[in-house]
């Protein structure tokens, strides 16, 4: 069985999964685990520098780079998981990059970016399951049989193991209650804790005004634009290149701050703009949840469950902003200072992704 866990670079609307992909031939499994091993070995966020991580590990004793290698080995053995029949099986673990070229065009790495993971399926073994812990993000598994066939993709969440995947036969459809669940937990998490983008744009929307009516005429507009440009991306109508949508998006996100700073009053060129901003956001969800890939002849049902994840989210941040601002009203702080301030420090933010995904898309 091969497997391939790969995490894609961090961008705006990145939903930070993990592909994977499993094979299984003559009695034994293989594990392909695909990330960036060198900040996996320094225990850093895997955004740092590459050539200063792998710069930092050459430089270091031959016995040094060992342990390393050895707490690589440790990590991966207790995150990752290959069960036949419920039992874990054992598996050793290499990692082929280390000391050979890199390819054409790749950047530099120390132990490369594969993981090779080994061992043997269980002599009358039925069915097999994947299990990540939630050290991992999400996981896009694909599931490829030895004798051919279709594969067979799923998605889980983090911490989530995967459903039985028969070693002979054809697997079981995915409930349609399942599905949804799956995709609902997908758009509340893209949101909380792993949408800071759209948090901040969300707040900013807020801040203008706490009073329900004005507030909810920009929920509303930012709701029905990113459902309607999320929904044509999916079926191909209409797309993007990410490399446009994020900048875009992180200009988005200045523009309601310092609208915030210039005026206290929801206007009409206000609600168009953030109906036209929430084009661009569902935008962005698209190009991950096309990554991701979508449950065969239930595309408008994860869609529907996807948004309503989404809005879920978007409810939770405005619930949890309006608590602040009672508190910070109750305590006797100027409203005037709060917005000011929190206005100025979403831009600053908002302006520095701008340039930075201009700059390194």
């Amino acid at each position: 069985m091969a497997l391939a866990l790969g995490a894609a670079p961090a961008g705006a609307h990145n939903l930070g999964f993990t592909e994977v992909r499993v094979s299984m031939e003559g009695g034994s499994f293989g594990v392909d685990v695909y990330c960036d091993l060198d900040a996996l070995a320094l225990g850093v966020d895997a955004s740092a520098d590459s050539a200063a991580l792998a710069a930092e590990i050459a430089a270091r004793a031959a016995p040094a780079q060992d342990e390393l290698a050895a707490k690589l080995i440790d990590f991966l053995s207790r995150r990752l998981r290959l069960r036949f029949d419920g039992e874990p099986a054992p598996y050793a673990i290499t990692f082929p990059e280390r000391g050979h070229p890199r390819p054409a065009g790749a950047g530099p790495s120390f132990f490369g970016l594969v993981a090779h993971l080994s061992g043997r399926i269980p002599k009358g073994a039925k069915g097999a399951t994947f299990f990540a812990s939630r050290a991992f993000p999400l996981v896009r598994l694909t599931w490829r049989s030895a004798t051919g066939g279709t594969p067979v993709e799923e998605v889980l969440v983090p911490g989530a193991e995967s459903h039985l995947y028969p070693l002979a036969g054809a697997p079981p459809d995915e409930p349609a209650g399942e599905t949804a669940w799956r995709f609902l937990t997908l758009g509340f998490t893209h949101i909380l804790p792993k949408g800071l983008d759209h948090i901040l744009f969300v707040l900013g929307l807020t801040l203008l005004s706490p009073r329900p009516r004005p507030l909810l005429a920009q929920i509303t507009a930012f709701t029905l634009a990113h459902t309607l440009s999320l929904g044509l991306s999916t079926y191909g109508v209409f797309h993007l290149p990410s490399r446009v949508v994020e900048p875009l998006i992180a200009l988005s996100i200045v523009y309601v701050a310092v609208e915030n700073l210039l005026t206290t009053r929801l206007s009409t060129s206000r609600l168009v703009l953030v109906f036209a901003f929430g084009l661009l956001h569902g935008l962005g969800f698209a190009g991950v949840l096309g990554e991701l890939g979508w449950p065969e002849g239930r595309r408008l049902l994860a869609l529907l469950a996807f948004n309503a994840g989404v809005e879920a989210g978007q409810v939770t941040v405005v619930a949890l902003a309006l608590m602040v601002m009672a508190g910070w009203a109750k305590a006797g702080g100027s409203r005037l200072r709060l917005v000011r301030g929190a206005s100025v420090a979403i831009a600053a933010v908002g302006a520095f992704w701008a340039v930075s995904r201009v700059v390194s898309p």
